[in-house]
């Protein structure tokens, strides 16, 4: 199955340079309608490193200095750093990054991400290109695994496999994750992509899934998919990010509104430092907006997401089993088929009877033709005998009769 970069609907170029300063940053509507200038009074994301698994961040964006504080190329085709740009759609890892984390390029100008102050590690992935040393499952395997080990407390992964299933490798992958304590959050895909409904790694258990709205908070047609693994909707229309060289363009899709949830999880988790993963999804979810919707649903999973709510709210411990559990048990049930040794067949043994000769033929004795035997005894001589007898009373009984009648007649 081929992995797929979960990118839809065709991106605008915004003019540069901006026609006044503040242009780019008035297009952010999501900053105030989803409650992050609030939420930014209590905290902006410090301390929280965020691994991008995508195409490599672009060097030298103005938004974007400083907060790139690591990465990786497991594509073979990037550079050791994670800021190259590889593979389809190589301008996407740097849209969701600055998204995600941008930091402006002055006082209210440029593109803010919504956690400005988290740091984010470069994970490069080539989709769709010839000569990756990896395959496209395994790069995702191989990049979880680095991201966890160098201290990554968020995953973003803005990308859909297109299909429900997913590799084994990746069982383990996510485990090594979850079993870290580290939050997984993963577009649920795009109609406009082909993408009707979620496809992995956003069915994967214990992976926080999201869906995407449009600018009136309605579910998007083109930008987001549908299925019961969705967890929080967020804006998925008409967003702005910066693209390698620093300009801007508006785009469409889940894949950005994944990092507004990736920047959110990382908002909680610097609010809330001593809260595990499985809490900090809890929080995301137990404080989402129904927005007069019946939730949970396949389109809008629990709501849309609240920043404000996210990091002040107060919400009761999670009584849910916890990423590691679900996807323990999935293993455990769905891969039991794949793993078990086949049982070798029941037999049933059947004791086996040596064959026994025919009996010999009796000696030929010519004597032995003229004898009777049992067989004409019974069904030959003695009804011969019987009829004999009885023939011969009724000729005694002739014989009898007759003279009696000759001796009447001579009396007379």
């Amino acid at each position: 199955m081929s992995l797929a970069v979960a990118l839809g609907g065709a991106s605008v170029v915004i003019d540069a340079p901006p026609a006044h300063a503040d242009q780019v940053r008035d297009l952010e509507y999501w900053l105030t309608d989803y409650g992050f200038t609030q939420a930014w009074a209590t905290t902006r994301g410090a301390g929280v490193k965020v691994a991008v698994i995508d195409t490599g961040v672009a060097p030298n964006i103005t938004e974007l200095a400083g907060a790139v504080v690591g990465g990786t190329d497991v594509s073979g085709l990037g550079s050791a750093n994670g800021q190259t740009p590889v593979g389809d759609r190589s301008e996407h890892g740097t849209l969701v990054s600055s998204l995600m984390a941008g930091r402006g390029t002055g006082e209210g100008t440029g593109i803010i991400g919504v956690a400005p102050a988290a740091s984010i590690l470069a994970v490069s992935v080539a989709f769709g290109t010839n000569g990756a040393t990896l395959s496209n499952d395994d790069q995702i395997a191989a990049g979880i695994r680095w991201a966890v080990d160098n201290g990554a407390d968020v995953i973003n992964m803005s990308l859909t496999r297109n299909t429900l299933e997913w590799p084994t490798s990746w069982d383990d992958a996510f485990l090594y994750a979850f079993e870290h304590d580290v939050v997984v959050v993963a577009a649920a895909g795009n109609r406009g992509s082909g993408t009707t409904e979620v496809g992995a790694p956003a069915t994967i258990p214990g992976v926080l899934t999201v869906g995407g709205v449009d600018r009136n908070k309605a579910a998007s047609f083109d930008a987001s998919s549908q299925g019961i693994t969705i967890s929080v909707a967020a804006p998925s229309e008409q967003l702005v990010g910066v693209v390698p060289g620093g300009g801007y363009v508006q785009w469409d899709g889940t894949s950005a509104a994944a990092p507004i949830v990736s920047g959110l999880v990382a908002l909680v988790r610097s609010a809330f430092p001593k809260l595990d993963a499985a809490e900090v999804m809890n929080r995301v979810i137990a404080t989402a907006n129904p927005n007069g919707h019946k939730v949970p649903s396949p389109i809008y999973g629990n709501g849309l997401i609240d920043a404000t709510a996210a990091v002040t709210a107060a919400v009761p411990a999670s009584t849910s089993p916890t990423p590691t559990q679900l996807l323990e048990e999935w293993i455990r049930v769905h891969r039991r088929a794949d793993t078990a040794p086949t049982p070798a067949p029941e037999t049933t043994a059947i004791a086996t009877v040596p064959p026994k000769k025919d009996p010999a033929l009796p000696a030929h004795n010519l004597a032995a033709a003229w004898l009777p035997s049992p067989l004409s005894l019974a069904y030959v001589t003695v009804p011969l005998m019987v009829l004999l007898g009885f023939g011969i009373l009724v000729t005694l009984f002739g014989v009898g009769a007759t003279r009696h009648f000759k001796r009447l007649r001579s009396k007379r």
